[in-house]
């Protein structure tokens, strides 16, 4: 004697709940190790992450700070929020934003010696930013550039 249909679908039921809850664990477990934390300078200095975790670094990037290396693409330069500084080496084409003084978000990971080893940055811009082709130009000027590239 087989199981009547009430029963039928109430078993499959559970058992596709079981399964959902399995794949959700498993996921969370995978993408644990995989997910970036953002730091602030002041959170390293607090609580420095254990070298070679990936995280993310964001602050301003210190003015005077920024020196490139003889190779001419790795770039050394501190990020600062305040409260505490970071030294920071990045190797790669910099953004175009990126300036002294400016905001910075840098992927990468702490080395042992307390410098974080960026792979990507991106710089930030404040609500004031203007695209270089825009400068100097009145807002008349912005309206009829904006216009004719509309058209």
């Amino acid at each position: 004697m087989g199981l009547k249909p009430k029963h039928q679908r109430l078993v499959l039921l559970s058992l596709a709940l079981v399964a959902i809850i399995c794949a959700g664990l498993l996921a969370t477990v995978a993408l644990r190790d995989q997910a970036s934390y953002f730091y602030v300078p002041a959170d390293i200095a607090a609580d420095p992450p254990e070298a070679g975790r990936a995280i993310r670094l964001g602050g301003m990037v210190e003015h005077g700070s920024i020196a490139t290396q003889e190779d001419g693409v790795t770039v050394q330069f501190v990020v600062q929020d305040g409260e505490a500084r970071v030294p920071v080496t990045y190797t790669g084409i910099l953004p175009d934003l990126f300036v002294e003084g400016s905001g910075v978000v840098a992927d990468g990971s702490m080395n042992a010696s307390g410098t974080f080893v960026a792979d990507n940055l991106l710089a930030r811009h404040d609500e004031n930013y203007m695209p270089r082709e825009l400068e100097g130009m009145t807002t008349e000027q912005i309206r009829e550039e904006v216009q004719e590239t509309v058209e």
